[in-house]
């Protein structure tokens, strides 16, 4: 691959709330209740529901009374913005409602911070966050979210033209143990990098290769192009370490010497303790991130033996730009 000079590169630290340390955050900066008179709408959408059933993907906040779920939903989406860039719905009362009705609730209260879109190139809207016993593996399509091992911080999609502004992941069960959601200001990151490995951050605003996880049509490359940062006053990232080391060995050899120093560089800072909040999701909370602005991450966990019991999330993408395929 061609190194390209950057455009633009963001050249001082950022020191306002969207360069948060999380070990100067509580638990009550991340989390927002749901307050009564948003439960009640919910309650009066079961009832609708169970006595005039639709499919999930019909389902339009537009046709329900929910003005409480919109001021609750705006202040999480003034949140993603503008504060900590990341919050926690506190929450579904699971023990009113099966599953499928939950999902239902997920749907309506996503799709007032964002527009759902296609997770998958087959148009796939949910997708369920659960250890189905895969092995991981270059090109083979098999997503990380679909086993139990420890996830470094990444941003979803970050191997496509289009990945989601925001990422929400509703709890249907926790694990047994571990699992713990962890979120880092990608602000945080690159302030790190600025400071400590100067010299390594202009690569990172140059394309490195990342597995597209097959999602892509027969006969198109099975890797995908971009930088890491892109700067154009906020900063993106493309943060997706396995993938990045993925892509290139589907491209046919690996990264160069500058490439392995500057990704190693990311790794430390991932490594910094201090710089993440760590969130143990409980059945009926629902996490979002701004997928532009933070990096997520999940530990290594072990299910119940039960079925019924094993960890289970189901995650929507959501992006107002765009077309709602997985293309944009």
């Amino acid at each position: 691959m061609n190194h390209v000079a950057a455009l633009r590169m963001l050249d001082h630290q950022i020191t306002d709330a969207r360069g948060w340390i999380g070990r100067d955050l509580t638990q009550a900066d991340w989390t927002i209740p749901l307050p009564a008179e948003a439960l009640t709408e919910l309650r009066e959408v079961l009832r609708q529901l169970r006595h005039a059933p639709l499919d999930t993907l019909l389902l339009d906040p537009a046709d329900f009374a929910l003005d409480a779920c919109r001021a609750v939903m705006a202040r999480v989406r003034a949140q993603l913005a503008t504060g900590i860039m990341f919050a926690v719905l506190d929450r579904l009362p699971m023990d009113e409602m099966n599953r499928a009705e939950a999902t239902q609730l997920y749907w309506l209260l996503a799709g007032l911070v964002a527009r759902p879109v296609a997770q998958k190139l087959n148009g796939q809207m949910f997708f369920d966050v659960r250890d189905t016993g895969a092995k991981l593996k270059p090109g083979s399509g098999i997503r990380p979210t679909v086993t139990n091992v420890d996830l470094t911080y990444h941003n979803d999609n970050s191997y496509n033209d289009t990945p989601p502004e925001v990422v929400a992941l509703l709890c249907l069960h926790p694990a047994m143990q571990g699992g713990i959601s962890r979120v880092v200001s990608v602000y945080s990151v690159h302030n790190a990098l600025l400071q400590d490995h100067p010299g390594l951050l202009r690569r990172l605003y140059q394309p490195v290769w990342y597995d597209r996880h097959a999602e892509h049509l027969a006969g198109e490359a099975n890797a995908f192009s971009a930088p890491v940062f892109e700067y154009t006053d906020v900063l993106n990232t493309r943060l997706a370490l396995s993938e990045i080391h993925a892509g290139y060995a589907l491209a046919g050899g690996g990264p160069d010497a500058e490439t392995k120093q500057a990704l190693a560089a990311v790794q430390s800072v991932f490594n910094r303790p201090e710089l993440r909040a760590e969130l143990e999701l409980e059945a009926g909370q629902i996490q979002f991130v701004n997928n532009r602005a933070t990096g997520h991450a999940r530990t290594e966990f072990e299910d119940f033996p039960e079925p019924e019991r094993k960890r289970h999330l189901v995650r929507l993408w959501l992006r107002n730009e765009g077309k709602r395929s997985y293309r944009g």
